[in-house]
């Protein structure tokens, strides 16, 4: 199982290039989105609508979705054929946003991705439509996932009581359980620890050790010091270091906050021990001991030399996509710090993307959309949508279907990386994935089953924190606040960190540190995050 685009489903800043792009939308402003039905010009004969959409895939998949066979057997049971504009990921938000801010509508916009701010911006302009008439009188899927799961209600529910986008839902575990419960997992070279004959580092002090020996002692055995003892990327993801942090404090989280157990929102990079990790961080630098890529790798780069398997210690959420399903590497457990405290992070991202899918004020064929995106929230295609198909006769197959039970059944990856399989076969989009569908409509996927062993007899017996920060649906003016704010802020708070590490001045600019932070607004941030986190949990 991998998680929502290795980003985090927690709600993300837009851009400062985005938000320009926005602004432009003015321009674009269209009815309040009836629920009409008009006959449409693309109709032809037989009946079949067409649609206009905008998408996103990954580079992996068919650069046209209707190739898929998910959305062939989708076309074939609703009679309406979809005509996709495509966009790889990393153009699709700037392609997504000229076409928006152009005029030139599609009838919707699917894998949109779209932030809190975002969706409140477009529906203030007119550019996209509330969506609670057409999921009250012709969604009957989406609104069985709403009765069982009545808490995405109010989550998807903009504060004027509009929803305006089709949600991602995707459950496994609960609590301190969740699969999404923790982000970054560290993966160790453990071939290369029996080599030389060590032992699992149980303090950040064993692990420096370790480390060094990675670097010194030859441990693959082919007489060149081409080990890399210690990779990451070097931006917040389950591909950055931050899961260490924990060992001297409250620990990182992609998005700086973390929830103590008297209720009080805490900005993680200003606390004392993230100055320490900091610091720690830095002597492993000093001895040499960390990629120096890993300040600029991209994930490409960072695969590749996974792959090779010459990382003694990575991160990844799951250690197949980086250095295959085999025993090379096992998770190493959470490392008791200078004073002896273990801690594990609980991350905050949950199994939703709010903004997935919108529907625009050009579409006129509301209630035809609306049907075939309530067939999306059908438990069966769910998690088809989520993961991949069955029966498909020209790759490898994710399922298998008995019909008789109207359960998939995960099929062995055979070597496969699962995000690289996922991402050839499956479609995304808005979907529901509950809890309670797995033993009944499908079966839980191995590597899934994997993590949540390893949350459960490893990660969640360290977790110190009794409360996350929920998913909150701020007010536009707070996210216009937020949004302005974090975009300098997050952007200093990663450079500081990357210079301290490689310089380890840390000590001797921490106040004047903290004074910025202040000055780019962490008091304004810290009192808009709080008064969310007690609106969501006095509810």
């Amino acid at each position: 199982m991998k998680k929502l685009t290795k980003s985090k489903v927690v709600t993300q800043a837009a851009s400062a290039s985005v938000l320009a792009s926005i602004l432009l939308l003015t321009a674009c402003s269209g009815g309040g989105g009836g629920g009409g039905n008009a006959a449409s010009k693309e109709q032809d004969p037989s009946g079949k609508v067409t649609l206009n959409f905008i998408t996103q895939s990954s580079p992996l998949a068919p650069a046209d979705p209707n190739e898929k066979l998910i959305n062939k057997r989708l076309e074939e049971k609703t009679n309406v054929h979809i005509n996709w504009k495509n966009f790889t990921k990393d153009v699709f938000v700037e392609k997504r946003n000229l076409a928006v801010a152009s005029g030139d509508l599609p009838d919707a916009i699917f894998n949109a991705d779209y932030s809190d701010y975002e969706l409140l911006k477009l529906a203030k302009d007119g550019t996209i439509i509330p969506l609670n008439d057409l999921i009250e009188k012709n969604m009957p899927n989406f609104k069985k996932v709403l009765e069982q799961a009545p808490e995405y209600k109010s989550m998807i529910t903009a504060p004027d009581g509009n929803i305006y986008a089709f949600p991602w839902i995707e459950e496994l575990g609960n609590g301190k359980e969740r699969i999404q419960a923790v982000d970054s997992m560290p993966w160790i070279n453990v071939e290369w620890l029996k080599k030389l004959g060590l032992e699992m580092p149980k303090t950040t002090d064993e692990l420096k050790k370790v480390l060094i020996a990675f670097k010194t002692q030859d441990p693959n055995g082919n007489g060149q010091a081409d080990e890399i003892p210690l990779s990451f990327i070097n931006k917040p993801g389950a591909e950055d270091l931050a899961f260490l942090f924990a060992s001297f404090g409250l620990g990182e989280n992609p998005d700086h906050a973390v929830v103590s157990n008297e209720g009080k929102v805490i900005f993680t990079a200003a606390d004392e021990g993230y100055k320490k990790a900091v610091s720690f961080i830095n002597e492993l630098y000093k001895e040499g001991l960390i990629d120096i890529e890993a300040y600029t790798q991209d994930w490409s780069t960072y695969l590749a030399k996974g792959k090779d398997q010459r990382y003694g210690l990575y991160f990844s959420w799951d250690k197949a996509n980086i250095s295959g399903a085999n025993d090379t590497y096992e998770v190493m457990p959470p490392l008791a710090g200078p004073d002896g405290e273990v801690n594990v992070t609980r991350t905050n991202g949950l199994g939703l993307g709010r903004g997935k899918m919108v529907l625009t004020s050009s579409n006129k064929n509301l209630e035809t959309t609306a049907k075939w995106v309530d067939q999306l929230y059908d438990p069966v295609q769910s998690v088809q949508d989520n993961w991949g198909t069955y029966g498909d006769k020209t790759q490898q197959n994710i399922f298998k279907f008995d019909e008789a039970k109207g359960m998939l059944t995960h099929l062995p990856l055979e070597g496969a990386a699962p995000v690289e399989l996922r991402e050839k076969t499956s479609i995304g989009g808005p979907l529901a994935v509950l809890d309670s569908y797995y033993g009944k409509y499908t079966t839980m996927p191995d590597d899934a089953k994997g993590r949540m062993d390893i949350i459960k007899n490893i990660m969640a017996p360290k977790m110190k924190a009794e409360n996350v920060m929920p998913s909150v649906f701020n007010s536009i003016e707070e996210l216009d606040r937020l949004t302005t704010i974090e975009t300098d802020l997050f952007a200093y708070v990663l450079r500081m960190r990357t210079e301290w590490y490689q310089n380890g001045k840390v000590d001797a600019q921490w106040d004047d540190y903290l004074k910025e932070l202040d000055r780019l607004g962490l008091q304004e941030w810290l009192k808009i995050k709080q008064g969310g986190y007690d609106r969501a949990t006095q509810k």
